[in-house]
């Protein structure tokens, strides 16, 4: 059942609320990839168990997958069920249509990313689409996230090496990022500190000092993508520098396959496969679960 445009702008409220207690207290909300509904149930359960805010996230192929309407259906009874604090985020959103449906579907987070379609989007081009949909976010007051250029990764295991050179050309500035959010208005500005997208052979470095930088030169939140195989040292010190939400996926998809294969090989017998994803939904909650201590938010709920 669809929400009316009150309770959608009623959630956007409490998402904006939430928001600026994390900036308050200290501590940063995980944004948890679906790829599908045993994944939000790991979500749901260690929101529950830990007492923790959890922003819930799917991209376009997710959207594709499971339809924006269904998720947004499924996300509102899980709520209801676990009796959590938890929204939705429309992550990379690709075109300012795509953000659109993502508003209009009552999501309380929207992340528009127009270089995530062209990755030679010019300045002008990501400022104009990311201009529109602040205006049009208005509508429901969802909150708008937004960056000046492409972000680099995928969100998948990577056998490769990770090029900080090249990296490090996609790197934020305090200047750009100021610039950036005076130009757009946005709520939610994405760093890039070291910070890319998937899981590589070695562990992610982040710049801290640069964040630093950041966070000293813009008052709006500050998120963290490309959050799997970071050392979990780096999301403590970022918590106390001032990032507010944190991406979570391929460690999520790692674990997940990898638990299925080992059941599915324990259980070759059972085509029942329902009946076999209890332990996966456990395992991918137990990711979820080890975020949300490094993140800070243990405890920080808000129900009802």
């Amino acid at each position: 059942m669809g929400l009316s445009l009150r309770q959608i702008r009623d959630n956007c409220a409490n998402a904006r609320e939430l928001m600026e207690r994390a900036k308050n207290e200290k501590f940063a909300v995980g944004a948890f990839n679906l790829d599908n509904q045993e994944t939000l149930i790991a979500v749901a359960k260690a929101a529950q168990k830990t007492n923790s805010p959890v922003l819930v996230e799917v991209s376009r192929s997710e959207v594709e997958s499971m339809g924006i309407d269904n998720v947004r259906d499924m996300v509102d009874n899980y709520k209801r069920q676990f009796a959590i604090e938890m929204y939705i985020n429309l992550d990379h959103s690709p075109s300012v249509e795509d953000a659109i449906d993502g508003i209009e579907a009552g999501y309380e987070l929207i992340h528009i990313d127009i270089s995530q379609a062209d990755h030679d989007a010019t300045p002008e081009k990501i400022i104009e689409a990311t201009k529109q949909i602040v205006e049009y976010a208005k509508l429901t007051g969802a909150l708008v996230e937004s960056e000046p250029h492409y972000f680099g990764g995928s969100s998948n295991v990577h056998t490769e090496e990770i090029d900080y050179d090249e990296i490090k050309k996609t790197f934020c500035t305090p200047g750009g990022a100021s610039s950036f959010v005076g130009a757009t208005g946005i709520d939610t500005y994405a760093a890039a500190i070291g910070n890319l997208h998937g899981s590589y052979p070695t562990p992610k470095v982040l710049d801290l000092k640069l964040l630093q930088e950041v966070r000293d030169s813009i008052d709006v939140n500050i998120s963290l993508h490309g959050g799997s195989g970071t050392p979990g040292h780096y999301f403590e010190e970022a918590v106390k520098i001032g990032v507010q939400k944190i991406n979570i996926n391929s460690d999520m998809r790692k674990k997940y396959r990898e638990t299925l294969e080992k059941v599915l090989e324990e259980n070759k017998t059972q085509y029942a496969v329902v009946k076999l994803m209890d332990e996966v939904i456990d395992a991918v909650s137990e990711v979820v679960e080890s975020k949300i201590a490094l993140f800070n938010s243990s405890g920080k709920a808000k129900v009802g």
